[in-house]
């Protein structure tokens, strides 16, 4: 029931996140379904390796195979909004409230804490990773309404970084305790195994991804307004 349960909230999850996320970006209708083409295509490939159980810490290919699916997203996005104006522009261009207000899927955190109470969890990971989730999720709309009302920068920089610093604590915590991975660190029954395969394994290879990219561009948003504001401030004081 539970992986059932899962399944419905994480497809509706990454559907509507990525529906969302290129409507938000001032696009056009061509570039906006060819950018969702290709985030469903990707999102069928992270499918198609866990049901092809590469994804496994204790198969010898799973380690390098799920942690390129991790990492190939956000190489992507880095080379591309660093050689491009116009993806650095279209991924800056979103609301920054809009972005952090997306964070309340990470209320789905919870999913670690029953993973673990079945026993298919183990060790620091899932309550880590759960409770970092849930407290990021919490927060999110909260966050993102004082962000529309123009306030507490502080604020956003803090709940950004530890929403950041949840999702990379989780992915190290994941990785050192896949039982079988040559960089097991932890040993603690099952680990992560719970989170190699489907549906939970759309978490990292999709979800997390997708969340570290919103991370980076609400970090580079905050400091373009901050050199925004002190521009004027250098100016005058000369």
């Amino acid at each position: 029931m539970l992986d059932f349960v899962g399944t419905i909230v994480l497809v509706a999850a990454i559907i509507v996140s990525i529906n969302a996320l290129t409507g938000a970006m001032p696009i056009t209708t061509s570039q906006r379904l060819a950018l969702s083409v290709g985030a469903g295509l990707w999102t069928g490939l992270a499918a198609a390796l866990a049901a092809a159980n590469l994804f496994l810490g204790s198969n010898p290919v799973g380690p390098p195979t799920i942690g390129t699916v991790i990492a190939l997203p956000l190489v992507a996005t880095a080379i591309a909004a660093s050689i491009s104006p116009s993806v650095r522009a279209a991924l800056l261009a979103m609301p920054m409230p809009f972005l952090i207000g997306l964070n309340v899927w990470r209320l789905g955190g919870a999913f670690f804490l029953l993973l673990a109470a079945e026993g298919r969890l183990a060790g620091p990971f899932p309550y880590s990773a759960g409770w970092g989730d849930i407290i990021t999720g919490a927060l999110a709309l909260p966050v993102a309404w004082i962000a529309l009302r123009g306030g507490g920068k502080a604020l956003v920089w803090a709940w950004n970084a530890f929403g950041m610093l949840d999702l990379v604590v989780a992915l190290t915590l994941g990785i050192t305790s896949a039982s079988g991975s040559p960089l097991q660190i932890i040993h603690a029954g099952v680990g992560s195994a719970g989170v190699q395969v489907l549906p939970w394994s759309l978490i990292p290879t999709v979800l997390v991804p997708m969340f570290l990219i919103v991370h980076a561009v609400i970090f580079a948003q905050l400091t373009a307004a901050s050199r925004a504001t002190e521009a004027p401030q250098l100016s005058s004081s000369r």
